[in-house]
């Protein structure tokens, strides 16, 4: 798909999605997910050296504001930037008594509005498999974020998922079955039918419009730590986890978690 028509999709679609993106991504706002992410970003900001100056992050692909939320909880002014009009009206609707909220629209192709090292922590989350040039957007990050500020990304796939372990796959059967069985699934041949129409139009047809989330073209977090090595990055924190959506039992994921990991989060420090 041309990158222009990608936006469009992107800004059509997230709209129609805004007011209700929070109860279809149980993958995400669900309290495990939710409390690691708070983590996560306290390592991250912990990790700015910017003098003890208030400290500003970008929230990049904001959707419903899932980082600005924990950002502002954490005491930064913070800058949400989408595509899509509606996510950021929902976050004004949300933030904007705060004092420390302001909103920004993203045209989907760079950070061109944006002036180099104006961020102390600049952060994505679950947006670079549906950006076409993903290293380029780091590379943009990386330019808006300033010297001693961090660069974060979070719930990408990590290569564990693609390798697909014996236990993650046992995991993923396990998972499917419960759905199954507590009748969550729609009918196979519906799902069939349905992927089938959608698919003959664009064989990769994705609801929400991501890109990388195929075997052969998905994020690779090797290109990524280059991009980061080549600018003068520090990695300050890295870690491979079990993603929790709302939906897998409680004792089949603690089962797990520790045996298995999906996702990749990742945090350096420009130098």
């Amino acid at each position: 798909m041309p990158i222009r028509r990608h936006i469009r999709h992107n800004i059509v679609v997230h709209d129609r999605l805004a007011s209700h993106y929070d109860v279809l991504h149980r993958d995400i706002f669900n309290p495990i997910e939710q409390e690691r992410l708070h983590w996560a970003l306290a390592m991250a900001t912990d990790a700015i050296r910017n003098g003890g100056e208030k400290a500003r992050a970008l929230d990049f692909g904001c959707g419903s504001g899932n980082l600005t939320h924990h950002f502002l909880e954490l005491g930064l002014h913070t800058v949400s930037a989408d595509v899509a009009p509606r996510f950021l009206e929902l976050i004004q609707a949300r933030h904007e008594t705060t004092g420390l909220s302001e909103t920004l629209r993203l045209n989907g192709v760079d950070l061109a509005n944006m002036e180099d090292e104006t961020f102390d922590v600049a952060a994505a989350y679950s947006v670079l498999h549906h950006i076409p040039d993903y290293l380029a957007a780091v590379r943009e990050l990386i330019r808006v974020t300033k010297r001693g500020g961090v660069v974060y990304i979070d719930h990408e796939h990590n290569p564990d998922y693609w390798s697909r372990s014996a236990d993650y796959s046992e995991f993923l059967r396990l998972v499917k079955q419960q759905r199954a069985d507590a009748g969550r699934t729609r009918p196979p041949w519906l799902k069939r039918k349905i992927r089938r129409l959608r698919r003959l139009i664009n064989p990769r047809y994705m609801p929400e419009g991501d890109i990388h989330v195929w075997p052969d073209d998905h994020i690779e977090w090797e290109r990524i730590e280059k991009v980061f090595a080549d600018a003068n990055c520090e990695t300050v924190y890295s870690d491979d986890y079990l993603n929790y959506a709302s939906h897998c039992p409680r004792e089949l994921y603690e089962r797990y978690r520790h045996r298995c990991t999906d996702m990749r989060v990742m945090a350096v420090r420009r130098r």
